[in-house]
């Protein structure tokens, strides 16, 4: 922080100023011509906490997605298909158990050893060659999107948390003051409050892993040269079967998240597929914390747009991206 600072006095200066702007909006009382001017403080928290927990969301997804395609050079545009066919094995497992959380694991280990078999069969044979890794991906997200078309249906299909997670929970944030002086406080929807708070450990724990272990220096010393690293003695096939089985696995239980949060139908495989690019895109392939500035950034953007600019909710993301490139292009966190 200190060397971004020293690096970028003008840039520091005005995300000081915004995130003091937006406590103030968070935790204060609004004035009346604030009310009118931008609607209800309750909106704009629901808005605002709405798009936190789906960047929460979109992190897992693309966090998957930036291990595969940002540390391996791996395009595997198949990713929004593992999203949501690991939403549909949590569902049937959840229905059939009667236990929720069950439903993480399964999805997780399915999509992990279908990982494996993209590894094994697909990209070890194409390293490198990425028009081709991206021709015959699309060409899997088609008959996999058909194949779950014919399997599942076009019904929507949600995935019930347990009665410990349903129901909202009380919040300290003021939405309104009633006549009487009493304080009005926002509540919120327990399961997303839980189910973001684990993507934030989920995403600690890969970047200690990635940064702090000795297979993380594996791993990016195999990004960068994996000759010399395989000159060495590890067996560099094995690490990279072993990153895409987890990228695999963390899309799977991404679904399992999202059929939570809203619902699994046919199109969100596409959805969530474009949502991960335009987050490492923004975020900076490779880099952990830069698709969590990235999640954030577009989770928070798609919910307000959908509330105050419902016509032109898409192009926000858009018009982000487009910053970043011009300005960036390498991503926020991306190295040059």
């Amino acid at each position: 922080m200190r060397r971004f600072a020293s690096r970028h006095p003008w840039w520091s200066a005005i995300i000081v100023v915004v995130a003091f702007i937006l406590l103030w909006m968070m935790f204060a009382v609004w004035p009346e011509w604030l009310s009118d001017l931008i609607g209800s403080k309750k909106l704009f928290l629901n808005a605002l906490f709405n798009g936190i927990t789906l960047g929460g969301l979109y992190f897992l997804v693309a966090s998957g997605f930036t291990l595969i395609f940002g540390l391996m050079r791996n395009v595997n545009l198949a990713h929004g298909s593992l999203y949501l066919l690991g939403g549909y094995v949590g569902y049937f497992v959840a229905s059939w158990t009667g236990y929720w959380l069950l439903a993480f694991p399964a999805a997780f280990i399915v999509m992990a050893l279908l990982g494996l078999l993209f590894q094994y069969f697909v990209f070890r044979r194409m390293e490198g060659e990425d028009l081709r890794q991206t021709l015959v991906t699309i060409g899997i997200s088609i008959v996999v999107a058909d194949l779950m078309l014919w399997s599942f249906g076009g019904d929507f299909y949600n995935i019930n948390p347990p009665e410990w997670l349903s129901g909202p929970m009380d919040t300290f944030f003021i939405t309104a003051v009633k006549s009487s002086g009493d304080y009005v406080f926002l509540r919120y929807p327990m399961v997303r409050v839980v189910i973001f708070a684990a993507s934030v450990v989920i995403g600690l724990a890969m970047w200690i892993a990635l940064n702090r272990t000795r297979i993380g220096m594996l791993i990016r010393a195999g990004v960068d040269d994996r000759d010399m690293l395989s000159a060495t003695g590890v067996r560099i096939q094995l690490v990279f079967l072993g990153v895409f089985a987890f990228g695999a696995g963390l899309a799977g239980a991404a679904g399992v998240v999202g059929g939570t949060f809203q619902s699994l139908a046919p199109g969100e495989d596409t959805r969530f597929l474009l949502a991960s690019l335009v987050v490492v895109i923004v975020g900076g392939m490779g880099s952990i914390p830069g698709t969590a500035i990235g999640a954030l950034l577009v989770g928070v953007a798609e919910q307000f747009g959908s509330v105050y600019f419902p016509t032109y909710a898409v192009v926000l993301t858009f018009l982000i991206m487009v910053a970043v490139l011009a300005f960036r292009p390498q991503g926020i966190m991306g190295r040059s």
